[in-house]
């Protein structure tokens, strides 16, 4: 039985992560700052301690105080579509405090770090997106993500400390924070619905995507943890199922049983029109697993979703600097509340 650090697991892919490592007989210690993760997400039998991996003095007196296996680096800030607009905020939690976690990790000889990394590395450009394609991420976000993937692969060949950064894409399940109105279009899409509004589509919803339940990929930490032999590397891992934002939002009205509910089309955003990537190497190397129907794991997450019911949509980001123009979203995240 070994211990493990997993940041960011109150949150919504790192509390099922912790799940996952109590079910094989580890020892779980949760780091999150419960910005947007929650107590009852974390599993019985993880001990939490809040506070923010920005924090250099928490991170340190952590890992003083704990001695760690393996590092499961989840916590984020990661509202990509609008990281442009809060860089310093994007850098200091993504840049700053990943750096932070390593350096640590180095300090205390940590025997492995697993890093949550994203498809925003990429950019555009063809797709499946492959690891051996050349990233080009168009978003501050991207660019952080890529920029700790970077330092890692530098980590393990100066300073040897093992690494494996997972890309995923467009994760979706149970415990997504359904009052976040800034990321994760399922979870908003889920809580418009029952809040009796309509569902908000950028232009004309034909951007493309693969939406990932999140048991599918959950695993992939664990068994890229306990594979020695493919460490020290970047791997895909997501649904190979891409389908349009509008058509997921019509999945989400027919698994919360709305088939006629309304769809509102705002205007078009900067963002990469589509984006997905290949996980054959995953599968290959981690084992495969079956992408669960889109349909089926919406069902899931809806259930779920009603069971714990609307949500207030409430963000404290504050922007850091306004867009040439003042676009949708920019006016939701300056407003950072709504009604009951």
């Amino acid at each position: 039985m070994a211990l493990h650090l997993v940041t960011g697991g109150a949150g919504f892919i790192g509390s099922h992560l912790a799940d996952r490592l109590l079910a094989a007989g580890h020892e779980v210690v949760v780091l999150d700052n419960l910005d947007g993760g929650k107590k009852e997400n974390i599993p019985v039998g993880a001990r939490l301690v809040t506070g923010s991996i920005a924090d250099r003095t928490v991170v340190d007196d952590l890992f003083a105080s704990h001695a760690f296996h393996s590092v499961f680096h989840l916590a984020a800030f990661a509202a990509e579509g609008i990281s442009h607009a809060v860089k310093a905020h994007n850098y200091e939690v993504n840049v700053l405090g990943s750096t932070h976690l390593i350096n640590a990790a180095l300090r205390t000889r940590v025997r492995y770090f697993s890093y949550a990394s994203s498809v925003a590395v990429y950019g555009t450009g063809r797709v499946p997106m492959c690891e051996d394609d050349h990233p080009q991420p168009v978003d501050s976000y991207g660019n952080a993500k890529l920029t700790i993937e970077r330092e890692l692969a530098i980590t393990a060949q100066m300073q040897g400390l093992p690494f494996t950064a997972l890309r995923m894409h467009n994760v979706y399940g149970e415990r997504q924070n359904l009052g976040d109105p800034l990321r994760n279009a399922v979870a908003i899409f889920l809580n418009q619905i029952m809040r009796g509004e309509p569902i908000t589509v950028y232009g004309d919803g034909s951007q493309q995507r693969a939406f990932t339940y999140v048991h599918d990929i959950v695993g992939c930490f664990l068994d890229a943890a306990e594979t020695p032999r493919h460490w020290n590397r970047v791997i895909n891992v997501g649904s190979q199922q891409p389908c349009t934002v509008l058509e997921m939002a019509h999945a989400v009205r027919e698994a919360m049983g709305v088939p006629d509910h309304p769809i509102r089309h705002l205007d078009t955003r900067e963002e990469v029109h589509a984006a997905y990537t290949s996980s054959e190497l995953a599968r290959m190397l981690l084992g495969g697993w079956k992408d669960t129907p889109l349909a089926d794991g919406l069902a899931a997450t809806a259930a779920w979703a009603k069971a714990h019911g609307p949500v207030r949509p409430h963000s404290t980001l504050a922007l850091e600097t306004a867009p040439a123009t003042h676009p949708e979203w920019y006016a939701t995240a300056t407003s950072r509340t709504d009604t009951p």
